[in-house]
């Protein structure tokens, strides 16, 4: 087994605990549903937010799955001008056969700006 990272983001609707937690729930589900991960192989979760979402730490979406033996981390994103605004970033770690270009990386909302186009799979649209 490798371990190996997913990565998404999800735009959240406005700066507040229910906002920021639904929006994280939603971006996990959705990444972990796209690339069959069964939760006991995660290694750790990272998110980040900028600096415009502050009401609450995303990770608590992940607690609120049920998600207690993961350890977790919230940081926020360098305060880059003219970047997308009200946005959470996360990188999953985890343990799977799969290779790099297997995994399936999940931007959500306006979030969907975020992607590069380099050779990789993105949720819903097949290989780039």
């Amino acid at each position: 087994m490798w371990c190996r990272g997913i990565r998404g983001a999800i735009t959240v609707s406005e700066n507040t605990k229910e906002a920021i937690i639904a929006a994280s729930k939603a971006l996990l589900q959705n990444l972990i549903e796209a690339n069959e991960v069964e939760v006991s192989d995660i290694a750790c979760i990272l998110f980040t937010t900028t600096s415009d979402l502050n009401a609450a730490f995303p990770a608590a979406g992940a607690r609120e799955l049920g998600w207690t033996q993961v350890p977790l981390l919230c940081g926020h994103e360098m305060n880059v001008p003219e970047s997308l605004p009200s946005c959470l970033r996360v990188m999953v770690l985890f343990n799977t056969n799969k290779k790099n270009e297997e995994i399936i990386h999940v931007y959500l909302g306006d979030a969907v700006t975020l992607r590069d186009e380099g050779e990789r799979i993105w949720q819903g649209e097949g290989r780039k």
